[in-house]
């Protein structure tokens, strides 16, 4: 079967004739691959910043981003049937009996690190014409969502960061309103958290680095969500604008603008980190205002990877919710498409021109 793979050692990507995996267990479901989401995480792969094959093999299938159509059912399998769209979760838990994180079902909190990740570490992901999964970690899409259900898994990162943030701001005595939040940002994972927040009641604005007119400008103002190019406004000039955020959702992956945003964060707010930056870049912190601040204004700094079952549930019932509230929304999030031959240049943005979501797909 076709696949696109990475071989670390000869730092090569190719697509490949790959073995068609078969079920090994009556709990397995075989599923014919639709779409294949690509981000920043496949661009450091394709760059061998990141990723790790499977052992014993000299390859990585990538693909981590996936809606898929079930074409065959173990005997044990329940709740699914052939024809069936799903969306697979990513990470699998660590075996050490003495992490409670993975013991309990949240491999996404694993305090050992030796989780496995589809498509990026040690295992092989779902950029290929089929793959087999345990039916504990596959989540049935509904047939209405299909245009758009590619975007399952970047939307789980802000539904398990916003349900991290409604906890964490249970600390406060008495019940806060839903106030003003910033999303620093305006890729893939910045814009569904955009999305994310204004269901949930928070007047949201977007703070990027692109001045306007641009694609991702044009998405944010398309669901609400004004524009504001770090390139023309200083942080103090976004709070004359916007307001202080409560909520600081940093989808960028630049840890200069993350901790310059910080300083402006309102009393009691919570800055949730989601990006992980792949270039080192020059960064000057004045530790001990920073740290005064924290402390009185009673701030919290929340890093987030990863997602739980619930957060894919969740961020399926969301993706029907923002199509309703905002057609043409989601859709609009999707730049192109793909076949697997063009994966390289559709990751590293030499296929399309920049743009917000490049999709794979197979067909």
């Amino acid at each position: 079967m076709k696949a696109v793979a990475v071989f670390p050692q000869q730092r090569e990507v190719r697509v490949i004739d790959a073995p068609e995996p078969r079920l090994q267990s009556p709990t397995q479901v075989k599923v014919r691959t639709r779409e294949v989401g690509v981000c920043g995480t496949d661009r450091d792969i394709v760059q061998f910043l990141y990723g790790t094959s499977p052992p014993g093999s000299e390859y990585l299938i990538v693909g981590h981003e996936c809606l898929g159509e079930v074409v065959e059912v173990g005997g044990a399998v329940q709740g699914l049937q052939k024809g069936d769209l799903v969306v697979p979760r990513v990470r699998r838990p660590c075996p050490h009996a003495t992490c409670p994180a993975c013991r309990h079902g949240h491999p996404d909190f694993c305090v050992t690190g030796d989780y496995t990740e589809r498509g990026i570490k040690e295992a092989h992901g779902f950029c290929a014409e089929l793959f087999v999964e345990d039916v504990a970690y596959v989540h049935r899409v509904p047939a209405e969502l299909r245009e758009v259900a590619v975007l399952t898994e970047p939307l789980t990162i802000a539904e398990k960061a916003l349900r991290e943030v409604r906890r964490i701001q249970e600390r406060l005595p008495w019940k806060p309103e839903t106030g003003r939040a910033v999303v620093l940002g305006a890729g893939p994972v910045g814009q569904l958290g955009v999305m994310a927040l204004l269901r949930r009641g928070y007047v949201t604005t977007v703070y990027s680095r692109s001045p306007k007119p641009n694609e991702k400008a044009a998405a944010a103002e398309a669901v609400g969500a004004p524009y504001l190019s770090s390139k023309e406004l200083s942080v103090e000039e976004l709070v004359r604008r916007a307001g202080a955020p409560d909520v600081l959702y940093e989808a960028a992956g630049a840890a200069k603008a993350a901790f310059e945003t910080l300083k402006v964060l309102a009393p009691n707010g919570v800055v949730v980190l989601t990006g992980v930056p792949s270039h080192e870049e020059a960064l000057s912190l004045e530790g001990a205002a920073l740290l005064k601040q924290l402390v009185l204004k009673n701030q919290v700094v929340l890093g987030t990877v990863n997602a739980a079952d619930s957060d894919f549930d969740m961020a399926l019932d969301d993706l029907g919710r923002f199509r309703a509230r905002w057609p043409g929304g989601l859709e609009r999030l999707i730049t192109a498409r793909h076949p697997p031959e063009d994966y390289c240049d559709a990751v590293t943005g030499r296929k399309g021109g920049g743009g917000i979501k490049h999709v794979i797909t197979f067909t």
